[in-house]
């Protein structure tokens, strides 16, 4: 009889336990970061919820409820908030992502995202999968 619990697959975690959320810590939406974004730029050029949704010809609620977080919207629609407040979309995705950023750090005692990437197998013929 031979043993076959070589051939058994194994789960390797994509990263180690302690670097995973809190369990009671809940991850920011990214509709609420960008939201924020979109809300924090708007004030700092002192404009109007009316005189951007005019500029990105969007309904003043609309965008209203995407500073909000309370809309997911179309890239389009991101695209054009983003373009009248004289950002670009790659603008205002660097700007969400560092705020992201920022919230998991402050979430995990300020530590740092090290690498956003698997870690590399390191023998010949492993594999690992994500589920």
């Amino acid at each position: 009889m031979t043993s076959h619990a070589s051939n058994r697959a194994r789960v390797v975690p994509l990263r180690p336990a302690e670097e995973a959320p809190a369990a009671g810590a809940k991850e920011p939406l990214w509709r609420h970061v960008v939201g924020d974004v979109l809300r924090r730029e708007r004030l700092a050029q002192e404009r109007t919820l009316k005189d951007v949704a005019d500029a990105a010809r969007i309904s003043m609620p609309y965008l209203s409820e995407l500073e909000r977080g309370r809309k997911e919207a179309s890239s389009e629609v991101l695209a054009a908030a983003a373009h009248a407040l004289g950002l670009t979309l790659a603008d205002l995705l660097i700007l969400a992502q560092g705020e992201l950023v920022r919230l998991a750090s402050a979430g995990r005692g300020g530590s740092t995202v090290t690498s956003l990437r698997a870690p590399v197998a390191r023998r010949q013929g492993e594999v690992r999968l994500a589920a």
